[in-house]
């Protein structure tokens, strides 16, 4: 007999994750399946931002601007282990958007959202350090304002554990190859390395990103490619182009904005672009007209200037916008959309759209929607419930960092702050009851122990050294090619 549930939700990224969690924690039975890895496609190859969207303010959107700046602070609260505040430097250029127009935008944006926490914006004269000896000497003044950071595919990665801490079933690396819609179920046919099997449930959620008008097509018959425009966006990064915690905004005489962000500790990131994508899903990667967009607008800023051979590593993802018929890639809404079909029985509903920062409240929303045709308990709870080790007292991290460096005095100290950031409050479950670094198992490399390992496999459903060194982390930037390889090898050693 086939497992029966009352949600099944397709697509292991930010969206499918959110829903999924929401939906557990209202006492729904909930199968959260992903053909790949969480995160492994457009959740992980994001700016990497909890933020309103100053940008969005030029479209009108409003109330999307709005909800974005009430989730950061949301988001803050709930998981101030792998986000927070970031300060934004935006130079005024001379010859593009005006500074009225800049200091109005600001004021919006200080406002909107109901601001609490994070400082709000104010002139900076860029002639003054740190910014004199980073910037052009033609920019001289700009602003300042907060948004805040996040580890995107850690985050997708906590939501799916709460989602599984609360009942759901998550399944990677699970494809769902059919679905059969009945009267009052769907027969789901799902696909994973071990086989096929069979499971049912009273509604699905179509949250497969980039893929979704596969998984429609595979449900309905037909897919909806004119709700859909693919468009990919990449980044580069280089070893730390300037000094300081702050990012930069630069604009571009195209009207788009590529950040400068401090990545890593060691590294800078630059993106984002905007291009129509037509190619392969699953293997998406940076053209070479993309790096040197980059490339050049960090250089029209930055006073070192940024060549092709400073490019250390990249990454592109393919955004699954809602075709709104907008004239350019870069104006296309970033709002989400929902598509629900009833008509021929159980509901499918379809995601399109949405970003990082208003995951949160789309899977309200998404369930709301789905109320008109299921059996959903109505009450939200999500917006004052920690992510896990996100339960850090007052979300004070500086703190609770302080605490752990006298609990684990044996850690390195930088091995102790990745450690904070990565798990938060569930670092003493990846340290266990070791009193050493002799303790944490094997030494792989760098600051990777296989108690590390251990915990990510147990308990954050990695299965490969890919999984671990640039989803669950971004390991791969530090970790020397031989110690990378010792970690496909433990890998190996385990199958």
């Amino acid at each position: 007999m086939s497992e029966r549930f009352d949600l099944l939700v397709i697509g292991g990224g930010i969206n499918g994750a959110g829903i999924a969690r929401d939906a557990a924690g209202r006492g729904l039975s909930v199968a959260l399946v992903e053909k790949d890895d969480l995160a492994s496609h457009t959740s992980s190859a994001s700016t990497k931002l909890v933020h309103g969207g100053l940008r969005y303010l030029e479209h009108y959107e409003f109330r999307l601007v709005a909800e974005s700046l009430r989730e950061r602070e949301v988001l803050l609260a709930n998981a101030p282990h792998i986000i927070w505040p970031l300060r934004f430097v935006l130079p005024h250029e001379p010859g593009m958007r005006p500074k009225w127009m800049l200091r109005a935008g600001l004021f919006l944006y200080d406002r909107l959202g109901g601001r609490k926490t994070l400082p709000g914006s104010h002139k900076v004269d860029l002639r003054d350090p740190p910014h004199r000896a980073i910037l052009q000497d033609h920019l001289t003044s700009g602003f300042e304002y907060s948004d805040c950071w996040v580890e995107d595919s850690r985050l997708v990665v906590l939501t799916a554990m709460d989602a599984e801490e609360r009942g759901a079933k998550v399944w990677m690396r699970t494809e769902c190859i059919a679905l059969e819609r009945k009267a009052d179920h769907w027969v789901a046919t799902l696909s994973d390395p071990d086989g096929e099997r069979v499971v049912e449930a009273k509604a699905v959620v179509n949250a497969a990103g980039p893929f979704v008008d596969k998984v429609a097509k595979s449900a309905l018959g037909e897919g909806t490619p004119a709700h859909l425009r693919l468009v990919k966006g990449s980044h580069i990064i280089v070893p730390r182009a300037y000094s300081g915690d702050h990012a930069y905004i630069f604009q571009q005489a195209d009207d788009r904005i590529v950040f400068a962000i401090p990545y890593e500790r060691d590294f800078t990131l630059i993106g984002t672009t905007d291009l129509l994508y037509e190619g392969d899903l699953d293997h998406v990667e940076i053209a070479a007209e993309e790096r040197e967009y980059l490339r050049e607008a960090a250089t029209r800023y930055l006073r070192s200037g940024i060549t092709e051979e400073d490019i250390v590593h990249t990454y592109s993802g393919v955004r699954p916008l809602y075709e709104d018929n907008a004239a350019s890639n870069s104006t296309v809404t970033r709002d989400y959309v929902f598509e629900i079909d009833a008509d021929g029985g159980a509901p499918i509903l379809s995601v399109y759209g949405g970003k990082i920062t208003t995951y949160r409240k789309l899977a309200e929303h998404a369930l709301e929607k789905l109320a008109d045709h299921a059996e959903i308990p109505s009450q939200g709870w999500t917006a004052h419930a920690p992510l896990p080790g996100g339960d850090i007292e007052k979300g004070d991290f500086a703190r609770f960092l302080w605490k752990a460096s006298d609990r684990f005095s044996w850690v390195p100290p930088e091995m102790l702050l990745r450690l904070c950031r990565a798990y938060g409050t569930r670092i003493d479950r990846v340290l266990s009851d070791a009193h050493s670094l002799d303790e944490l198992g094997t030494h792989l490399g760098g600051d990777l122990y296989e108690a590390e390992l251990r915990y990510l496999v147990d308990c954050e459903y990695a299965r490969s050294a890919e999984d671990v060194l640039w989803r669950r982390s971004k390991l791969g930037l530090h970790l020397s090619d031989e110690t990378q390889e010792s970690v496909r090898e433990w890998f190996s050693s385990r199958s």
